[in-house]
């Protein structure tokens, strides 16, 4: 195995985050996502953006959506775009959708969210569901065994309104960042699973 998988894999519990316009920032969201994905083939990979076209902020999961699925993955399964995206009204059905469509799936919950002024064009990466709704006080259900959230606003005061004039351009540099992080770590992670799987067959024979 590459030795920067398995310091990845030491570091997968801790707490991550990288501004979205440092170099290299997507080939170290990669890596990130890569070393917290199941060390197994079998579990279907969901990729989950939840958000709207309606609102500039909240606009960045289903941007993120669209890239990926321009990208043409070859082994995620992407759900929330520009034009069919994941919002309050629908995210139970299409959380039902995917647990009846795939078995066990790993799921990738994405979603904007606000914070201090200093973290704005932030990028997180952590274990464990992404609680959507909770930067404007809305209590919708948890979804995801690991999440991505880019901070694209300041949180504190009239957070509905502060997503409605987040700045698209912003919105836009998140988006392709984390997109581009998503399409590398497909590639990295199944390149793993191969190697791992040749180390087992060497080992065995």
């Amino acid at each position: 195995m590459n030795l920067k998988y398995k310091l990845f894999d030491q570091l997968k519990n801790e707490p991550f985050r990288i501004p979205h316009d440092q170099e290299l920032a997507d080939r170290h969201i990669a890596l990130q996502i890569t070393s917290m994905l199941p060390s197994t083939a079998n579990q279907p990979i969901v990729i989950f953006c939840i958000g709207t076209d309606r609102s500039t902020g909240d606009c960045l999961g289903p941007l993120i959506g669209t890239k990926i699925s321009e990208k043409g993955l070859s082994h995620f399964h992407v759900y929330g775009t520009l034009d069919e995206p994941i919002h309050a009204v629908n995210l139970q059905e299409k959380i039902d959708e995917i647990n009846q469509k795939y078995s066990n799936p790993f799921i990738i919950g994405i979603d904007a969210c606000l914070g201090r002024l200093k973290s704005v064009g932030s990028i997180t990466i952590g274990e464990g569901p992404i609680k959507p709704g909770a930067g404007v006080n809305k209590e919708l259900t948890p979804v995801g065994d690991m999440h991505i959230t880019g901070i694209v606003n300041v949180s504190g005061f009239m957070e509905f309104f502060v997503l409605q004039n987040t700045r698209l351009s912003l919105v836009m540099k998140i988006a392709n960042t984390i997109s581009s992080g998503i399409y590398k770590a497909e590639f990295n992670y199944f390149r793993k699973l191969e190697l791992d799987s040749a180390e087992e067959d060497q080992f065995t024979l």
